[in-house]
């Protein structure tokens, strides 16, 4: 992979004392009772013929403390994440980044003209300085914008999610060019992968590749305020969403989500149906309410995006603002000459993108997550990557392709693991030198990430000192049955410093729990963080 710096610790030999640490105890053959007060959670009426699982072990004796069903091969959703991120972790090192390069393809003349092409060098840097705080770190709410369509609502970042593209479109004016004569092409050749069946993902983002639909009431029978971002003319929205009396039912349609447009002049998406004058957005309860559009074409939306940027800058493009990416120009892999850059944007840390990833369970970053992976090992496809990843966890952290299957980076579909090896993965990355900056990546309970909001266990006044204690991962995976919506897995697994000094690991995971509403999702989520609360405080 191009300029890949590998760390001293891109090979971690773990001693046989972690394996005692990690693999000791019952491992689920011999089960550990369960406390009465995590039992109790377990009985309520909501999990009546679901099947429960959780094992917790203390790492300074090695001892498993509660074991129950940990050899089951559960659904676990997004905990999956906790591996492909560790390993990316202990492959590249936390500080390693992903830059973005443009080189120019041609002669600049005296007059400032470059008299030939500028192309972008995609890298699969995951914000493209979209994200990024005054501070340099990465910005990212508990309700992220990813989610906005299938939760209802988002809380959107403060940064500018074009800054990384002004910037570079500044670093080619500052280079001398005045005009770009022939193309601007964006080089999207480092993989491409399918994203659950929607589009395909390349290695360039802009804003995530979603456009932020941003919605404010209005008066009766009036168009409700919509705005977007990023505005381009790679997209246009139509605002057909009328506000309605009070007591009316909620109607918002995007048309088409999926706008297979993006590259084409004209390309419009429409927000329709109605919006009742008494609504309270979901989870926040206040506007904006928040939806998204995809950008399902991301190479020619972000090549629209630089055009634009770059006329801001001062430099004239002759090329059309909206077409297709024009692949045909690109030279050569790998043939770039450093005298011919011009512009570069140096990425975030990728402890940044992993905090980004775990903190909202980003889960097209955590599929890109695994193509990097995959790339540093050979692999250029997401099946090839999966099949490099069972080798590594075999090899480097002694878990076995019998107790996991994984679909992807992210813990969609079919994904199921063990409790037993979910806490052994957790075990290993205990050991590594990146732990602590591995453990912050992940939501602290009740401070930030998707567990900021789980504020169920602080109503308890045993239990609120568990706050900010807690570090684990989240996974939720919900689908539809002809009996209704089933809550297939809602998990969570991490880190717990308890009140008496003790530090454990953990995974409690509930599958085939049928729900009626959202409602139900959270109340289960709310449940394992007091799970995690009670292991703070009882041991």
């Amino acid at each position: 992979m191009r300029n890949l710096r590998i760390q001293a610790h891109r090979l971690i030999l773990f001693t046989a004392s972690l394996a005692a640490v990690v693999s000791c105890g019952s491992g689920g053959n011999q089960p550990l009772p369960v406390p009465p007060d995590i039992k109790a959670v377990f009985d309520k009426p909501l999990y009546k013929g679901a099947l429960w699982g959780i094992r917790v072990v203390d790492l300074d004796t090695g001892a498993a403390r509660i074991d129950l069903n940990s050899s089951h091969k559960f659904y676990i959703g997004s905990v999956r994440k906790i591996f492909i991120l560790g390993a990316m972790l202990n492959q590249i090192g936390p500080d390693y980044h992903y830059d973005t390069a443009v080189y120019r393809q041609g002669i600049v003349d005296q007059a400032g003209v470059l008299q030939g092409d500028l192309i972008v060098l995609a890298s699969g840097d995951l914000t493209v300085g979209g994200r990024t705080n005054p501070d340099g770190s990465i910005a990212f709410t508990a309700i992220d914008h990813n989610e906005a369509n299938s939760l209802g609502n988002a809380l959107l970042t403060a940064p500018d999610p074009l800054a990384g593209y002004a910037a570079l479109a500044r670093q080619v004016a500052a280079a001398g060019i005045k005009e770009v004569s022939g193309e601007i092409a964006i080089d999207d050749r480092l993989f491409q992968f399918d994203f659950r069946n929607e589009f395909m993902v390349k290695p360039i983002f802009v804003n995530d590749d979603v456009v932020d639909l941003v919605i404010q009431p209005a008066a009766d029978g009036m168009p409700a305020s919509v705005t977007h971002r990023p505005i381009s003319a790679a997209l246009a929205v139509d605002n057909a969403l009328l506000m309605s009396g009070a007591g009316t039912t909620a109607n918002i349609n995007l048309d088409p989500e999926f706008p297979a447009c993006i590259g084409q002049p004209g390309c419009t998406a429409r927000i329709a149906g109605n919006l009742p004058v008494d609504f309270v957005p979901p989870i926040v309860n206040l506007f904006p309410l928040v939806r998204t559009v995809r950008i399902v074409q991301p190479s020619n939306y972000a090549r629209t995006v630089l055009i634009e940027q770059l006329q801001a800058a001062g430099v004239k493009v002759d090329a059309p603002a909206v077409e297709t990416n024009p692949v045909q120009i690109l030279p050569a892999q790998n043939s770039y000459a450093q005298t011919d850059q011009v512009a570069l944007l140096t990425g975030t840390p990728f402890i940044n993108d992993a905090r980004l990833v775990l903190k909202v369970s980003y889960n097209i970053g955590a599929d890109t997550s695994l193509m990097l992976w995959g790339l540093t090992q050979g692999a250029h496809t997401m099946s090839d990557a999966l099949a490099a990843e069972r080798n590594n966890l075999a090899a480097n952290y002694g878990i076995q392709p019998s107790e996991y299957n994984f679909i992807d980076g992210a813990g969609g579909g079919e994904t199921v693991a063990t409790p037993t090896v979910v806490v052994q993965m957790l075990g290993r990355m205990y050991q590594s030198p990146v732990y602590a900056q591995y453990a912050d990546a992940m939501p602290g309970l009740g401070v930030d990430g998707s567990l900021q909001t789980t504020t169920d266990f602080e109503m308890d006044h045993t239990l609120a000192g568990a706050k900010g204690q807690v570090h684990a991962k989240t996974g939720t995976l919900v689908t539809g049955s002809e009996s209704g919506l089933i809550l297939n897995a809602q998990s969570l697994a991490g880190y717990v410093n308890t009140r008496s000094g003790k530090h454990l690991i953990f995974q409690v995971v509930v599958n085939n729990v049928p729900i009626s509403s959202l409602n139900d999702v959270v109340q289960a989520f709310q449940d394992q963080a007091t799970i995690a609360a009670t292991l703070w405080r009882d041991y």
